[in-house]
């Protein structure tokens, strides 16, 4: 299967109309986000094109291919505004004979263990790295990427991850889980 994964949109009407341009465009199976869909956190200034109803409405015509996770600043006042569940809290991704974790990334609720991998978000930089007993990777941020990394999602294809960016849908990086 084929899956865009992505986390970190903040409210960003601008960005998540790129993200759903950017899924529509992989045909992939399903949209999975990682959390904090619409409101830009107290640590970050509004992103651009702030709109948490446009960016609901935008959201909510993917509902029927969203698998959505509960981030740090989603709330509970977002799901009346959202047509798909928000609350969990992780999901397990059977992957190539690995178990794939994916959560927001402000807590790993799950203990990996040896050749899992945990996809996360929050942290807002792209990363794949191989921990003590698991490979930890960030698909980075949809609209407020950090540490000068572009704004970023994630193509997952038969055990091949793909970081492409949103703006322009061009890949600048490819690992194997």
């Amino acid at each position: 299967m084929k899956y865009v994964i992505a986390s970190d949109i903040h409210g960003s009407s601008v960005y998540c109309a790129l993200l759903k341009e950017r899924y529509l465009a992989e045909h992939a199976e399903k949209l999975i986000l990682l959390g904090d869909l619409l409101y830009h956190g107290a640590r970050n200034a509004p992103p651009p094109g702030y709109s948490t109803l446009g960016c609901a409405e935008i959201l909510n015509s993917l509902k029927e291919d969203i698998l959505c996770l509960h981030g740090n600043c989603d709330s509970d006042v977002d799901t009346l505004v959202l047509e798909f569940p928000i609350g969990a809290e992780y999901c397990i991704l059977p992957c190539g004979g690995r178990t794939v974790i994916l959560t927001h990334g402000d807590k790993i609720p799950a203990v990996p263990k040896k050749g899992d991998a945990v996809i996360c978000g929050h942290f807002h930089v792209p990363a794949f790295e191989e921990r003590e007993n698991y490979t930890y990777i960030n698909c980075g941020s949809v609209s407020i990427p950090k540490q000068d990394s572009p704004h970023s999602y994630l193509v997952l294809e038969d055990g091949k991850l793909t970081w492409k960016d949103v703006e322009t849908g061009i890949a600048y990086r490819e690992e194997h889980l």
